[in-house]
């Protein structure tokens, strides 16, 4: 983490490879993503500054499927904060597909999610 961004300090340190949530989500049949699911919750939340994703919701969207719909929802309606802390204004166009590939590959969601967070700790 950087020391001359004092926001940065605020924000859980949860950085990944991308391509590892993807591979571990893909090997541990979705189990690695109730734990992504939690750690970024915490991240999401402390961006917003503000609880849009409680735990509760992030624990069962890893083993429900409709709370998984949901999870993403909630995220992709918080992509235009996201987008603004890491300069990518695109990012909030990316809502239905966040929706979408949370519905068919939660996986590749988690993922990309996971791309745009990283951004955050450059």
């Amino acid at each position: 983490m950087s020391e001359a961004n004092p926001e940065a300090r605020r924000i859980p340190y949860f950085k990944n490879d991308p391509l590892l949530v993807l591979l571990l989500g893909f090997v541990t049949c979705g189990l690695y993503l109730i734990y992504w699911n939690i750690k970024m919750a915490e991240v999401i939340n402390a961006v917003v500054e503000k609880e849009v994703v409680s735990p509760l919701i992030a624990i069962f969207s890893g083993c429900c499927f409709p709370v998984n719909l949901y999870f993403y929802y909630l995220v992709g309606q918080n992509l235009e904060v996201i987008g603004r802390k890491v300069n990518n204004p695109s990012l909030q166009d990316q809502s239905v597909l966040l929706i979408v590939l949370g519905f068919f590959a939660p996986m590749v969601a988690a993922m990309i999610i996971q791309g745009e967070i990283n951004k955050l700790y450059n």
